[in-house]
C-alpha cells in the first residue's frame, strides 16, 4: 500500500476515517486508536452529545441542515486535534469545504466496500438516518469518496487487518 500523493503529515496529526455507512469507520477507528494509544472520536456521537439528541431525532425534526452545519464546524475544530482517530459521519466529506479542511487536518482515509457488501451489513440496521435512501445516497456520495487520497477496501478483510493497514499507511505518510 502506497500513499497516492507525496504529501507528509505530522506524526501527531489526526487520522480521519471517512466513507459510506457500514464500511467500518467506528470499529476500525477504535482499534487504530487503541493500538496507537490515541483517543478515538466518532463525529456523529460527539454531535449527539453536544445537542442532547440522536441524529435520527434531528433528521426527524427536519434539522438536517443544522446537523450539516455542526459537521462543518467540527471540521474546523478537528484541524487543531492531535493524536486522535476520528470516524466521520458518512456525509461529512461531501461538501467541498469540509473535504479540503479534513484533507489539510491530517491523514484522510476512505474505508470502502462494494455496495452489495454495505447493503448486507446494513440490512437489519434501520435506525440509521436516511436508511431508506441508501441507493440514492451511494450514487451521490461514491464519487466524493473516490476523491479521498487514500483508500482501503474493507470487504474481504478482518477489522484487525484493516486497522493494521491504516496504521501502515499512517507510518508511510509521516
Amino acid at each position: 500500500m502506497r500513499p497516492r500523493t507525496g504529501s507528509r503529515i505530522s506524526a501527531s496529526s489526526p487520522i480521519l476515517l471517512v466513507g459510506f455507512m457500514g464500511t467500518g469507520k467506528t470499529t476500525i477507528g477504535k482499534l487504530v486508536a487503541e493500538k496507537l494509544g490515541w483517543r478515538f472520536i466518532d463525529s456523529d456521537r460527539l454531535i449527539e452529545q453536544r445537542v442532547g439528541k440522536s441524529i435520527a431525532e434531528l433528521f426527524a425534526e427536519g434539522s438536517e441542515a443544522h446537523f450539516r452545519q455542526m459537521e462543518a464546524d467540527l471540521c474546523v475544530e478537528i484541524a487543531g486535534w492531535r493524536q486522535t482517530v476520528v470516524a466521520t459521519g458518512g456525509g461529512m466529506v461531501i461538501p467541498p469545504a469540509n473535504f479540503e479542511r479534513l484533507k489539510a487536518a491530517g491523514l484522510l482515509i476512505c474505508l470502502n466496500a462494494p455496495f452489495e457488501h454495505i447493503m448486507a451489513r446494513l440490512a437489519d440496521d434501520t435506525e440509521r438516518p436516511l436508511h431508506s435512501q441508501l441507493a440514492e445516497l451511494w450514487a451521490v456520495r461514491a464519487p466524493h469518496y473516490a476523491a479521498v487520497p487514500h483508500q482501503i477496501d474493507t470487504a474481504k478483510m478482518t477489522p484487525y487487518t484493516i486497522s493494521e493497514s491504516v496504521i501502515e499507511l499512517w507510518r508511510l505518510t509521516r
